[in-house]
Parts: structure tokens; C-alpha cells; sequence
């Protein structure tokens, strides 16, 4: 299938400053080569622990975040594959209307001094020009399109309930038109009963729309639900990807296999494989050498203290960066 993003080995790292002149003295390798591809009308699931670099990679194919090193490109509908991590501003301008994400929290995604009306028309007269007429007539076929009614526009999102502030969101970064969305946790701030109705108005908007979809959240079970492809990180690199139902039933990295073993299930006499994951991740300023992983890993040996291991085709569609498997 073409994808309609494609990530070769990329590279996000934030300088560390310190000293009276504020010299860098090393980096934090926030995300460090990667590569995934998404197919067209399709949804990769990013999964990690925290501060494993999921938001950095996520912003950093939209260019929220510059890239260090790498290639990011994206295939706009019926185009060339263009490459975005070098774009200059002008170009990079015309293609974000192609190119949208969803916020974690809706309320801080959300200004609260603007009606919704004026929070939407903001994005179109950003990246458009339209007459009032053609944005009002946008606005009403974005919200409509989330299922709320036409005078959203004229309150606040503080007159709205979490899931419905989450609509307004997804609302507006519908409301260009794009074919590829990242989802950075889009209902973990949401009460359970509220979820299901996000995620599936989600599903809904991507059958009828053809979008692509890059989704990260830490859920393993919301993943589960909405991915086709699932890819694990682990302190900036890429650990395990594979098509969803296999990573989930058939892991491979140690360490994908702690995350799933982790889960609760709703069967407290059922078995369950024994937990060994131990301790913290190190610090990701100081890495060890080789495997990141060899420190909270059950089956680590000499070879993961001094080889990092590299990605490698395991078959079944699934990729795995461990010496053991």
C-alpha cells in the first residue's frame, strides 16, 4: 500500500545547556531513529511509557518540533511524496492544511476568551481564503460533522463538558480538509463513559473521509481498538512494530511483553504470565551502552551490554530491534 507518511531514520535531540555561558555539554535523544510508514486511510498506534519519546515524533512529523537528522514525507492526495523535515516556511504553510493533530486536553487546546466561532474561523483564516459566507458554511459542516448543533459557535468552551470541548477540537482540525491527523491521547483526559463515543466518532470520520490516522496514546486497549499497526517505543527508539493483532498475541521484545502482561484484565482468577519487569528506565540524558533496555530486561545477555541492536524483519509484517529473537 502507499504510504501516506513515510519516517526514514529519524532523529529528534534537544541540546542540555549548562555552565555561566550556557554551552551545550550533551543531548537528550528524545527520538532516535525511527522509522514507520503509514498507509493511506490507515492508523498507526504509537505506545510507550511516558517520556519515551511518542510526542516528540508526533509533533515532529507535522514540524511542530525541527527534526535533528531524518527524513519525513508526506504524500499529499493524488501527489508526489513531499519532504517535509527540510520545508521551508512558505511551502510548509500551504501543506498544514493537509496536515492536522488533536491535543491531548481539550481545555488547554481550546482559548477560552474566544467563542467557538472565532476559535474555528482563526484556523481557516490561517491557512485560507475564504469569504465570511465560506466560513461560516465550514464551521457549520465541521460541527456538524462531530455531531453538535450549529449555535456552538456563539458560546464558550467553558459552557461545554469535557467530551464535547474533545468535538470541538476534532471540529477544528477538520475544518481544512486534511487527510492525515495526529491524535496525540485524544481521550485520555475523558471520562470512560465518554471514550467509546470519541473513538468511535473518530473510526466513523476516517471511513467517510479516507483519514489517515497516527495515533499515540499510553492505552493499550484504546489502541488496540482503533490501529491497524502498532509500534512500541522505548526511550526514543522503536522496540516492536507489527500489524495490531499479531504484536497483541504474538509478542516478540521483552519488552513488549511487560507492557501487554501489565494490562488488568477483568478476570481476577484467570492466568496471567508472571511480571519482571524491574526498576526505572534509565536516565535517557546517560544512556547505557548497547540496549537501552539490557537494565530491565529478564533475558539480557553480555551481547545487549555492548551492541545496540537493530531493527529487524521477524516476518508476519512484524519488526523487532532485539539480539534475542
Amino acid at each position: 500500500m502507499i504510504p501516506r507518511l513515510s519516517v526514514k531514520g529519524l532523529k529528534v535531540h534537544y541540546p542540555i545547556r549548562g555552565g555561566v555561558f550556557r554551552r551545550t555539554v550533551g543531548w537528550l535523544k528524545a527520538v532516535d531513529d525511527v522509522s514507520l510508514d503509514i498507509p493511506a486511510g490507515k492508523t498507526f498506534g504509537l505506545v510507550g511509557e511516558s517520556g519515551c519519546g511518542k510526542s516528540s515524533l508526533s509533533r515532529a512529523v507535522l514540524r511542530l518540533q525541527d527534526v535533528t537528522a531524518g527524513e519525513v514525507r508526506f504524500r499529499s492526495e493524488g501527489g508526489v511524496p513531499i519532504e517535509i523535515a527540510r520545508l521551508g516556511s512558505r511551502p510548509l504553510r500551504r501543506l498544514r492544511r493537509e496536515m492536522q493533530i488533536v491535543f491531548q486536553d481539550p481545555q488547554s487546546a481550546l482559548n477560552p476568551r474566544l467563542r467557538v466561532g472565532t476559535i474555528m474561523s482563526e484556523s481557516l483564516r490561517a491557512l485560507e481564503t475564504l469569504n465570511s459566507e465560506e466560513r461560516r458554511r465550514r464551521i457549520a459542516d465541521s460541527l456538524e460533522a462531530v455531531g453538535l448543533p450549529a449555535d456552538t459557535v456563539e458560546r464558550f468552551p467553558h459552557e461545554f463538558s469535557g467530551g464535547q470541548r474533545q468535538r470541538i477540537a476534532i471540529a477544528r482540525a477538520l475544518i481544512s480538509r486534511p487527510n492525515f491527523i495526529v491524535l496525540d491521547e485524544p481521550v485520555s483526559a475523558l471520562d470512560v463513559s465518554i471514550r467509546a463515543q470519541i473513538l468511535n466518532l473518530l473510526l466513523e470520520l476516517q471511513r467517510s473521509r479516507g483519514l489517515t490516522y497516527l495515533f499515540v496514546s499510553h492505552d493499550l486497549s484504546v489502541v488496540r481498538y482503533v490501529s491497524d499497526r502498532i509500534g512500541v517505543m522505548y526511550l526514543g527508539r522503536m522496540a516492536e512494530t507489527g500489524p495490531t493483532e499479531k504484536v497483541f498475541t504474538s509478542p516478540l521484545h521483552p519488552y513488549t511483553k511487560q507492557l501487554l502482561a501489565a494490562v488488568p484484565v477483568p478476570k481476577p482468577r484467570a492466568r496471567r504470565p508472571a511480571l519482571t519487569l524491574q526498576g526505572d528506565p534509565p536516565s535517557p540524558i546517560d544512556l547505557p551502552p548497547g540496549c537501552a533496555f539490557q537494565s530491565r530486561c529478564p533475558a539480557a545477555t553480555g551481547l545487549c551490554r555492548v551492541k545496540a541492536p537493530l531493527p529487524r524483519d521477524a516476518g508476519g509484517g512484524q519488526v523487532v530491534s532485539c539480539h534475542h529473537v
